[in-house]
């Protein structure tokens, strides 16, 4: 999420309904206890924070915060920045009879996803209400928000967050997911805001970055973004992180959101064979090139990963950023054409299968 649309949330929600309002459940908790001193005892955290493996900074314009936010909220906008009704094209699939055998992905809009390898059914980053604090801000797009918690597998045996923005950790989604929920697999920090919110501390796995765990035949890694995190006004002492999953057959690699970095070409070399990378595409720019990935790198990133194919995400749901809504689509097919790579491209709710 781009760090002027965080602002914008924030803002808003201070002005709805002040520290009454802020004091709501949504907002998490910083880690405390046992948490924070794993925490402290990290290589990343520190000076009070987790810090990206090289200097970025959120803001890049030299322009102030409260200028970067008037320029956001009554600059310029594209006509398009917004799809009509029916521009974007939503099949409804039957979560509940899915194939009993099989990998696919299904892509649910934005960030939101479900994996299923080796029979287990992963669902990552899922927002299906809204993507701020409040529900006037960040809203869905027409006729994206049609899949809800009730419509998901009964059983998801992975809830995997990749950091805490509103856009990725939904407080309402993940409340009404709780009791479906066998492991939620996270990085270190954000399971305070789980044990909150009332998931028992025996299913969350929170890792540190470079940190792995193997439990139902699969294997979580946790690998650093170039990011940030929270969902307040405070210091939220949490990590954001890309994922590679590996299962029996293959790896599955989520970038999360993060701007570009030599990560992508180390990851390559260390996880060969990457059958599918899904990378961010979209809520990207100028201002904030630093912590989003740009258009015209976007195919670098998949070609230095070696990926042998790639689907992108973080579009076609929320306009945090001034771009037209199908740009990322477009940018999308240029990286693939571009750098010769294969891409998957599918609606939301439409079964793919790998």
């Amino acid at each position: 999420m781009g760090g002027i649309g965080i602002a914008i949330g924030i803002v808003a929600a201070v002005a709805v309904s002040g520290t009454a309002f802020l004091s709501h459940p949504q907002f998490g908790k910083t880690a405390r206890g046992e948490r924070l001193e794993r925490i402290h005892q990290s290589s990343h955290f520190q000076n009070d924070k987790f810090q990206n493996e090289e200097e970025t900074i959120l803001m890049t314009s030299d322009r102030s915060m409260a200028s970067n936010m008037a320029k956001f909220l009554f600059g310029k906008k594209p006509d398009n920045l917004v799809p009509k009704e029916g521009e974007i094209e939503v099949v409804k699939t039957d979560l509940h009879h899915l194939p009993d055998s099989g990998d696919l992905y299904i892509w649910f809009g934005h960030s939101s996803f479900l994996l299923r390898l080796d029979g287990k059914n992963i669902l990552v980053d899922p927002v299906f209400y809204k993507g701020s604090p409040v529900s006037f801000v960040n809203r869905p797009f027409p006729g994206t928000d049609v899949y809800k918690p009730q419509g998901m597998p009964e059983v998801i045996d992975f809830l995997v967050i990749s950091h805490d923005h509103w856009d990725h950790l939904d407080y309402k989604t993940v409340k009404e997911l709780k009791d479906r929920v066998r492991h939620v697999v996270c990085p270190l920090g954000v399971g305070e805001n789980f044990e909150y919110w009332g998931f028992k501390k025996n299913k969350i796995i929170e890792l540190d970055w470079n940190e792995t765990a193997e439990t139902d035949s699969l294997k979580f890694y946790c690998l650093p973004t170039r990011h940030f995190t929270g969902r307040g006004l405070w210091n939220p002492k949490t990590e954001p992180a890309s994922w590679l999953v590996e299962s029996s057959a293959r790896k599955v690699f989520y970038t999360g959101d993060g701007g570009y970095s030599e990560r992508f070409e180390r990851y390559g070399r260390q996880f060969p064979d990457i059958d599918l990378a899904i990378m961010e595409n979209g809520q990207y720019d100028d201002d904030w090139n630093q912590i989003h990935t740009m258009p015209d790198q976007l195919g670098r990133e998949v070609k230095e990963l070696n990926a042998n194919r790639f689907i992108t995400v973080h579009h076609s749901k929320f306009a945090l950023a001034n771009h037209p809504w199908d740009e990322p689509r477009r940018n999308e097919q240029q990286a693939a054409e571009q750098y010769g790579l294969k891409l998957v491209t599918c609606k939301i709710g439409e079964v793919v299968k790998l």
